[in-house]
């Protein structure tokens, strides 16, 4: 049975009104919720008002057990919200106020969502219906987020007004005529950062994250199918795109009367950026690589990779971030060997993830940043051989 949003709005927003004198409540929790859930208990009535003049009751109801043996093949009708108000003002509840509780719903779900990991293969968890894509998801601990990453101040800002602007233009999509999808393409030596800014995406805008092993991919058929299973408000993160053999070179393509029975670049671009890419709402795909000069023309223009970020190497900015995250170090106090540090860190070629383990291997900020100083000396001098 298709479920009835009113209802499931309803029963979101009827949280946040329930009031001192409210004598029964019905408490909840699962495994995907961060808060215990509070709900109207039966004949329980909660008022709410519009404009600070209309006012309105709602009841929670549900049928007698023998009304609900009567009703036992139809689920809607175990239990419903009723709303009472006036009826000269029935046309600002049904233009205004039923609308208004939507958003309000929404945006709660929003703030409480679990953000899930899928990937192929997993096998499906008791929350999730998409083996027949084969899709299985975890909870995505990952802590990954922008006030936490060592990236250049500017270029996190970019990409988070990038991101602000993306999902609050929803009309502005279907104005133009294009599909509400956004690419980007993450390029970059090993060890800067990519997937954890995927992380930081996910987290900031509260997308599951649909991890795509092309590798796995049979055919353009068996893609399509897999893309279409994932959900709106989803990030697909296709990584290493330049190893996937599969992902041909379309000059190089078998005969194009086969195309669909093997996995294709062409079969790839018609799905990112063909009629296929508006099958679905509100998505983000994020292709990564080691080699973005091994990368066909075709796949990096605007409407496949819109956005190019270069995740570099460790910046001294990037170094503020890292000695604040793990010495408690700040710029404000900073610590008197940072200076030298950084000096070295600007002179050569440190990933973060190597700073930030050499940073991770004891508390103590004079050991941790002396043997900093000399490993950032070997690299230079290394560097300086070559």
């Amino acid at each position: 049975m298709t479920r009835n949003q009113v209802y499931d709005a309803a029963e979101v927003y009827l949280q946040t009104k329930i009031n001192p004198f409210t004598e029964r409540l019905k408490i909840s929790k699962t495994p995907r919720k961060k808060n215990i859930s509070i709900a109207m208990d039966k004949g329980e009535e909660i008022t709410d008002t519009i404009d600070n003049d209309i006012k309105l009751k709602w009841r929670f109801t549900e049928p007698e057990k023998k009304q609900k043996d009567e009703y036992h093949s139809a689920n809607d009708s175990k239990r419903w919200f009723e709303l009472v108000f006036d009826k000269k003002h029935k046309d600002t509840v049904m233009d205004s106020y039923l609308p208004y509780v939507f958003a309000r719903a929404k945006a709660i779900q929003e703030e409480e969502k679990v953000v899930r990991l899928y990937t192929r293969g997993l096998g499906d968890d008791e929350n999730d219906n998409r083996g027949s894509s084969g899709w299985g998801s975890i909870k995505m601990e990952h802590p990954s987020n922008f006030g936490t990453m060592a990236m250049d101040p500017e270029l996190k800002r970019m990409v988070i007004d990038d991101l602000d602007r993306f999902v609050r233009r929803r009309e502005f999509y279907k104005r133009v005529g294009k599909a509400w999808k956004r690419g980007y393409l993450l390029y970059g030596p090993p060890g800067t950062g990519k997937s954890s800014l995927i992380a930081a995406m996910a987290n900031y805008l509260k997308f599951d994250v649909y991890d795509l092993e092309l590798s796995g991919v049979h055919s353009n058929c068996d893609l399509r199918r897999v893309l279409l299973s994932a959900t709106n408000r989803s990030i697909m993160v296709i990584e290493d795109i330049d190893c996937c053999a599969k992902v041909q070179n379309r000059g190089r393509e078998p005969d194009p009367r086969s195309h669909n029975n093997r996995l294709t670049l062409s079969g790839l671009l018609n799905f990112i950026d063909g009629l296929w890419s508006s099958c679905g709402d509100e998505r983000i795909i994020v292709f990564t690589t080691n080699h973005k000069d091994r990368l066909d023309p075709a796949l990096l223009r605007p409407g496949r990779m819109d956005v190019h970020i270069h995740m570099s190497y460790c910046t001294a900015k990037g170094f503020d971030i890292l000695d604040s995250n793990y010495l408690g170090i700040h710029e404000s106090n900073p610590h008197h060997l940072c200076k030298e540090v950084k000096g070295l860190i600007e002179s050569t070629e440190v990933t973060p993830a190597e700073v930030a383990e050499e940073l991770m291997k004891s508390d103590d900020a004079n050991g941790t940043l002396s043997k900093g100083l000399s490993i950032s000396s070997r690299k230079r001098r290394s560097r300086m051989i070559k």
